[in-house]
């Protein structure tokens, strides 16, 4: 018996799944959550705590610099070690540094306090989708990817309007310390939770991890990840590009040492067999193009704040009809994919393009007052092609492989963010610069909304083409 099928025959005896996997979203909620909320606090942060622009913006970078470059290890942790004790490790390591963020005395403290809840965040995320795909027959793993969208697509959107009520708030007079602390009493019940509910999961064989190559690796998406990410706001320095350039040679050594691993019959970190896998292949390519609707929440706060004058309380309730369409399209993705098939996450993506066409059409014909139904289609599509793109990669691998699968997933999400949030940003900047004309904030955005829909048909095409499941 195979470890998929044992996966499968384990999950329709096993009468805790569900309620397992309600615990195992709470490491899929955490990490984007966290990552939206403290964009909506910075102002308070740096009032609080003196912090300069150049830190301020740490905070943010250092976080998404660390997961980005975690995931992979952390999937490839929960293989070996075993997802149940890996999760469990990575909530409670996002604990500490949660309360570490919360109580900082200084932006130093904080910005090292983000460093470590990246870190435990890519440790804990990909034991998520992993579990999910060792645990669900294959039957039920549709519904349950379709909770886990849900769930990706709520805290995407929810981080910045909980964010702004925290802060507005300040429960208890914490002020912008709750945005970090309100995850305390999260991991104080997810933890006992998980030790209960979940049943551990891992490489049937016993196997080193790969450290050479987990440092490789790490080097190698560190000098990828940070220019994109800290380019943008120091007007692209030396160190930058030189940084990229350097991500070639670093990425190149690491696949190579990870094939003479594998060909030596050790266990690598990446294994370059699984990559030679075409439907593996395309379906990561056409992830890494889907998500840069990541740019889209940069350049729609500007439009709304600079371009139309909104508040900052009016263009996160701007925000909310993608926000119930992320929601909702997950739930009925797994309608839709009965139809549909494998072309499913192409048939979401395309709803994203024609909503993004849409938005930049009226913002070019100044009628933000019919933006609400483009924006639930741009919602409802991404919620329609998550589930159904992320199962087109796991379903490639075996059980026994999931959690590296999830990290190649959930890293290429982070890259694209990324370098989308980069890209993007600097076509919105180049059109409309600081002091830019509210007619030049909407010319920007518009067609900042017209290259991510660009981007969107490119995956939804890669997506449409792929050929039928292979498992590796």
């Amino acid at each position: 018996m195979t470890a998929l099928t044992q996966a499968a025959a384990a999950a329709t005896s096993d009468p805790r799944r569900w309620l397992a996997l309600a615990v195992l979203l709470t490491g899929t909620l955490l990490p984007p959550l966290d990552f939206f909320i403290v964009n909506v606090a910075l102002p308070a942060i740096r009032a609080d705590l003196h912090a300069s622009a150049d830190v301020s913006q740490l905070m943010i970078s250092m976080y998404a610099a660390a997961y980005a470059v975690t995931l992979i290890l952390g999937g490839r942790l929960g293989d070996l070690y075993g997802r149940k004790r890996i999760f469990i490790g990575g909530l409670v390591g996002f604990g500490v540094a949660s309360a570490l963020c919360g109580l900082a005395p200084s932006p130093a403290v904080l910005v090292v306090g983000r460093l470590l809840q990246g870190i435990s965040a890519a440790i804990m995320a990909p034991q998520s989708l992993a579990s999910i795909h060792a645990i669900f027959s294959a039957s039920e793993k549709n519904r349950a990817l379709s909770l886990y969208g849900a769930t990706f697509g709520l805290a995407s959107v929810a981080g910045q309007l909980l964010g702004g009520v925290l802060v507005s708030t300040s429960p208890w007079g914490l002020g912008w310390r709750s945005v970090f602390l309100i995850n305390l009493p999260i991991v104080v019940f997810a933890v006992p939770a998980a030790w209960v509910l979940l049943r551990e999961s891992r490489f049937e064989h016993s196997a080193r991890l790969d450290v050479p190559g987990a440092l490789l690796l790490a080097a190698g998406l560190l000098a990828l990840v940070v220019p994109p990410i800290e380019g943008r706001e120091h007007h692209w320095p030396w160190w930058c590009m030189a940084l990229l350039i350097l991500s070639i040679p670093l990425l190149l050594v690491f696949w190579r040492y990870e094939k003479a691993q594998e060909i030596a019959d050790r266990t690598p970190l990446v294994l370059p067999s699984l990559l030679a896998v075409h439907g593996l292949r395309r379906s990561l390519a056409s992830t890494f193009f889907f998500y840069s609707l990541a740019a889209f929440f940069l350049v729609f706060a500007a439009y709304e704040q600079i371009g139309l004058a909104h508040d900052a309380l009016a263009s996160g309730l701007a925000i909310l009809p993608l926000g119930i369409g992320f929601f909702l399209g997950p739930l009925v993705s797994p309608h839709i994919a009965r139809r549909m098939g494998s072309r499913t996450a192409a048939f979401g993506m395309l709803l994203e393009v024609l909503g993004l066409v849409v938005v930049a059409a009226l913002a070019v014909a100044g009628a933000p007052s019919w933006l609400a139904l483009p924006l639930f289609l741009i919602g409802a599509g991404q919620g329609i092609a998550l589930p159904a793109l992320v199962r087109s990669n796991v379903d490639h691998v075996d059980a026994r492989w999931a959690g590296l699968a999830s990290g190649l997933v959930n890293a290429t999400l982070q890259i694209s963010a990324a370098v989308s949030v980069a890209m993007v940003g600097g076509l919105f900047l180049a059109i409309a610069p600081d002091g830019a004309s509210a007619q030049d904030v909407r010319l920007g955005f518009a067609l900042a909304c017209l290259t991510i829909g660009a981007a969107l048909a490119l995956a939804a095409g890669l997506s449409w083409k792929r050929r039928a499941n292979r498992t590796y």
